[in-house]
């Protein structure tokens, strides 16, 4: 199983990260993003829209990475990681609707700004950074992890950007609670860093 992999990527880095945690052996293919690899044959016949990660698993190439977070989980990991029935499932998917919308688009935009000059206005990201992040902090004082009480891909999905949001100047000392989860993650046996965490 292959994961096509830009290091500096959280999106990329959520996969390792899960894979990691999971036991799930993958090979990772750094791929040449600023050589413009992603954008040429073969990478972009595997994946049209010219993005990282993409997993190649035998006969299954997907694109995006909350989907290959949900195939791996269902395939690879039972219910340990990404509960079957219906109040856990959609606790879950609402937490990687959040990551791929306010996360992306606040601290992780913000990021992208300031470590790699996108092209991007930093007051909205700024703002969306501070609107989210509140509500994850005042989540996690009621709840030990973001959903059923258990890690999950949920916090596989949200941890990458949230803890490099100092990468983006968005400062992480007023939110306790999600200080402790990033601390929690870190200690999970299996755990991988990336560059910046």
């Amino acid at each position: 199983m292959k994961l096509y992999d830009l290091e500096l990527s959280g999106n990329c880095y959520k996969v390792r990260l899960f894979a990691a945690l999971a036991g799930i052996p993958l090979e990772i293919v750094a791929v040449d993003f600023l050589g413009g690899e992603h954008k040429r044959a073969p990478l972009i016949e595997l994946n049209p829209w010219g993005e990282l990660p993409v997993l190649e698993d035998g006969g299954t190439v997907l694109r995006d990475s909350h989907a290959i977070l949900v195939y791996l989980a269902a395939k690879y990991s039972g219910e340990a990681w990404l509960p079957r029935d219906a109040a856990g499932l959609a606790e879950v998917a609402q937490w990687l609707s959040t990551s791929a919308n306010e996360v992306q688009n606040g601290p992780g935009a913000a990021r992208l700004v300031d470590k790699f000059g996108y092209a991007l206005d930093k007051a909205t990201t700024l703002a969306r950074a501070a609107r989210i992040l509140p509500l994850i902090d005042a989540h996690l004082a009621r709840h030990r992890w973001l959903a059923r009480e258990r890690p999950t891909i949920a916090d596989c999905a949200v941890f990458p950007y949230v803890a490099l949001a100092p990468e983006g100047g968005v400062a992480l000392q007023a939110y306790p609670h999600i200080r402790r989860w990033i601390g929690q993650i870190k200690e999970l046996p299996g755990f991988v860093p990336m560059p910046g965490i």
